[in-house]
C-alpha cells in the first residue's frame, strides 16, 4: 500500500480525505487516526450528488475539529486520476471507431478537468500541504476495514468502476490491508445494475435504490421472473463460480456512448421498450427489477465464498456503491458465508474520502488500530450540529412560534404522543449523518401502524413515486419481537422479514392484481414499513450511539406498545437531506408535515402566522428529479 512517503512522528497528525469531481463529493478529517468529522458537499451546497470540490464540507470538518486548513499535514484524494484517464483512452482505442463522436466531445473536458485534477485540487489546497492520491478501491476497502470492529477480516468492494477495478477482494489484518484479487472494467456488477436502472426509467448513479425498492413488486416464483433471469445470465452476464463476471459488450453502450444500454438489443431480449423517465410503471419493469436483484445476490454470495476461501477469515467488510444494496446484504447474511459482516454506512464515493485518509494514516504511521466493540464511526453522526442558542436565534428572527422543553424526557414524550396521534414530524437533532441514510438526526418520523401513511408520506411530504418504501427505526433490544433475522443494522443497510404473526396473508389471486391495488393492500400490522414481500429495511437504534432517538422510540413504545417509528430522510424528492436549521424550516413549511422538533424546540404548523408560512414557501428551490 504505497501512497507516497510522509512519515511524521511525535506530533498531532491531521489528515484530510477528499472525494470530488465524479459524484457525491465529500471530505473527512482524521486527527491522530480518530474519525473526527465527515460530510458530503451536497448538504451545504444544496445540489444533490454534488460533484464539485467539497470546499464547504472541508470548512465544516475543520470547524468540527477546531483546526484550520494550515494545520492539515496531508490531503489525500480518493482516486488515481491519471489511471482513470488511461482507462478511458485505452477503452476508446480498443473499440475504435465506435464512440468516435463521444470521444471527440468528451476529450476537451477530460483534458481540462479530469486529467488535470491535481491542478484543480491545488486551487483549494495550499502548496505547502502534501497532496497524495489513493487507489479508488483501496479507499473503499480502507473505509470499511479500518472503522470496523474486527481485528482481521476479508474485504469486498463492489461498484461501477474506479480506475480499472470494478470489484476487489482484500485482506485486512491489524493495520495492514492488501488487495488480493480484482475484477476489471468493463465487467462490473455495479454497471450491470445501473444498466437495469436506466432500462427501468431511473437515473443512473442516483436511482439504483429505486430499482432495489421496485424489486419487491416483482412476482416471486412467477415464470416471467425465471425467464428474465435466464435471459440475463445467458446473454448479458456470464457468472463464474468465483463471483467474477463477464458482460457481453454488444448489449451495453457505457464504454463509448452516453447511455448504459444498447436499446435495440435489450428491447429484443426482454420484449418491451425501455421505460421513459416518469412514465407509468407496469408489471414487466417490476419483474425485471426482481430478476436483476436475484442475479446480483448470486454474484455477491459467490464472490463472498471466494473471499472466505482466499483469506480464511470469518469476518467480512463491505464497501462500494453495491454495498448499499441492503437486500443483497441480507441475502449474504442469510447464506452464512461469514460469521459477521460489517458495512461502511457511506459505502459509495463519499465514503472514499474517509477511506483515502485512513489508508494513508495507517500506511504512514506506526500507530496501531484502536478497535471498538461496535465500530469507530460514531453511529455515522459525523457532520455539524447546532446548539439551542443558535436555533432559538433563527426561530426568533423568522418570527416562528415555538414551545421550548427544558427536559429531554418532556420533549420525547411530547413528540411520541404526536406521532401516536398520526402527526408527521420533522426531527432535527445532534450531528448530521454521513452517508445516504437518515439515521435519526435529520429524519421525518411517523406512525408505522397507519394504513394511509406510506401514501401520505410519498405524495404529500416527499412528493415522489407512490411505490417507494419506508424504513422502520426499531429499538435494538426489541428487534427479535418483530423480525425473523433480528439483524444488528444501525446504518439501515439490511432488510429483514417481518414475523408471520405481524403479517396478513395474501389473497389467492394477489399476484394478478394491478400494481396500485397490491401497493395499498393491508399487508401487516405495520403497513407503512412493510414491503410487498413482507420485508423492511431496518435501522436498529442503540442507546449508546443515539440516546435521544432511543428515548423517543421508547416513549412511543410506552404509548402504543410498538418499539418502532417510520423513519425517512428529511428532504423532498430531488433535494439533499437538510443540513441546517434553515434548510429544515424550508422543508417543513413547504410540505404537509405537522410539527418540527429541532433541538429542544417543537414547532407546530398550526401555530404559525401566514406571513411566516408564506416566506418559507417563497424560498422553494428548483430541485431536479432524482
Amino acid at each position: 500500500m504505497n501512497l507516497g512517503t510522509l512519515i511524521i512522528y511525535g506530533k498531532t497528525l491531521n489528515i484530510l480525505g477528499v472525494s470530488a469531481f465524479y459524484h457525491d463529493s465529500a471530505a473527512a478529517l482524521l486527527i491522530n487516526g480518530e474519525i473526527v468529522a465527515a460530510a458530503q458537499e451536497e448538504r451545504f451546497s444544496r445540489k444533490k450528488h454534488d460533484s464539485d470540490f467539497p470546499s464547504l464540507a472541508i470548512h465544516e470538518c475543520l470547524k468540527i475539529g477546531n483546526i484550520n486548513l494550515n494545520q492539515i499535514d496531508a490531503v489525500i484524494y480518493y482516486d488515481k486520476p491519471w489511471l482513470k484517464f488511461e482507462r478511458i483512452l485505452e477503452t476508446y482505442y480498443a473499440l475504435a471507431p465506435r464512440g468516435a463522436a463521444s470521444f471527440r466531445a468528451g476529450l476537451p473536458v477530460w483534458l481540462k478537468e479530469k486529467a488535470m485534477l491535481p491542478r484543480l485540487i491545488r486551487k483549494h489546497i495550499p502548496k505547502n500541504i502534501p497532496l497524495k492520491f489513493s487507489h479508488h478501491h483501496l479507499s473503499h476497502a480502507a473505509s470499511s476495514f479500518y472503522p470496523s470492529p474486527f481485528e482481521s477480516a476479508a474485504i469486498m468492494t463492489l461498484d461501477g468502476v474506479g480506475e480499472w477495478s470494478t470489484a476487489t477482494i482484500a485482506h485486512g489484518l491489524g493495520k495492514s490491508l492488501k488487495i488480493i484479487r480484482e475484477l476489471h472494467f468493463p465487467h462490473s456488477i455495479g454497471l450491470l445494475y445501473s444498466a437495469f436502472t436506466q432500462y427501468c426509467g431511473f437515473k443512473v448513479n442516483s436511482g439504483e435504490y429505486k430499482l432495489m425498492g421496485l424489486a419487491p413488486y416483482g412476482r416471486h416464483g412467477h415464470e416471467r421472473i425465471h425467464y428474465y433471469v435466464s435471459q440475463i445470465k445467458t446473454h448479458l452476464c456470464h457468472i463464474f463460480e468465483d463471483g467474477s463476471i463477464w458482460l457481453d459488450q454488444t448489449y451495453f453502450s457505457y464504454t463509448t456512448g452516453l447511455e448504459m444500454v444498447n436499446r435495440h438489443q435489450w428491447e429484443r431480449l426482454f420484449g418491451f421498450p425501455i421505460r421513459e423517465s416518469e412514465a407509468g410503471l407496469t408489471q414487466e419493469y417490476c419483474d425485471l427489477a426482481l430478476a436483476i436483484q436475484i442475479v446480483t445476490e448470486e454474484i455477491v454470495i459467490k464472490m463472498a465464498r471466494t473471499a472466505r476461501i482466499l483469506t480464511g477469515e470469518k469476518n467480512l467488510c463491505l464497501a462500494g456503491g453495491v454495498a448499499l444494496n441492503c437486500v443483497a446484504n441480507a441475502a449474504l447474511l442469510r447464506a452464512k458465508v461469514f460469521d459477521n459482516v460489517w458495512i461502511q454506512p457511506a459505502a459509495g464515493d463519499a465514503g472514499g474520502a474517509l477511506g483515502a485518509a485512513l489508508a494513508f494514516y495507517f500506511s504512514q504511521t506506526k500507530s496501531e488500530r484502536f478497535i471498538k466493540e461496535q465500530d469507530s464511526m460514531r453511529g455515522a453522526y459525523l457532520g455539524p450540529s447546532f446548539d439551542d442558542q443558535t436555533i432559538k436565534k433563527i426561530l426568533i428572527e423568522n418570527e416562528i412560534s415555538f414551545h421550548h422543553f427544558d427536559a429531554e424526557s418532556d420533549l420525547t414524550k411530547n413528540v411520541a404522543e404526536r406521532i401516536s396521534q398520526g402527526e408527521i414530524i420533522g426531527w432535527f437533532q445532534g450531528r448530521m449523518e454521513f452517508g445516504p441514510r437518515a439515521l435519526g438526526a435529520r429524519s421525518i418520523l411517523a406512525d408505522p401502524r397507519s394504513p394511509e401513511m406510506q401514501k401520505k408520506l410519498n405524495l404529500k411530504i416527499k412528493f415522489r413515486e407512490g411505490f417507494r418504501p419506508f424504513a422502520p427505526s426499531v429499538l435494538s433490544e426489541d428487534l427479535k419481537d418483530y423480525f425473523d433475522g433480528a439483524f444488528h443494522s444501525p446504518y439501515m443497510l439490511l432488510v429483514d422479514t417481518l414475523k408471520p404473526t405481524l403479517c396478513h396473508p395474501w389473497p389467492s389471486d394477489y399476484q394478478e392484481w394491478p400494481l396500485d391495488k397490491r401497493l395499498y393492500y393491508l399487508r401487516s400490522h405495520v403497513p407503512a414499513i412493510t414491503h410487498l414481500d413482507y420485508t423492511a429495511r431496518v435501522q436498529s437504534v442503540h442507546k449508546e450511539t443515539n440516546p435521544l432517538y432511543h428515548s423517543l422510540i421508547s416513549e412511543f413504545k410506552k404509548i402504543t406498545g410498538l418499539s418502532m417509528v417510520v423513519n425517512t430522510s428529511f428532504n423532498v424528492r430531488g433535494e439533499p437531506i437538510v443540513g441546517s436549521p434553515f434548510d429544515a424550516l424550508k422543508c417543513f413549511f413547504q410540505t404537509d408535515m405537522d410539527a418540527l422538533c429541532i433541538g429542544s424546540f417543537v414547532i407546530s404548523k398550526n401555530d404559525q402566522n401566514c406571513k411566516t408560512s408564506d416566506f418559507f414557501k417563497s424560498q422553494q428551490s428548483a430541485y431536479g428529479l432524482d
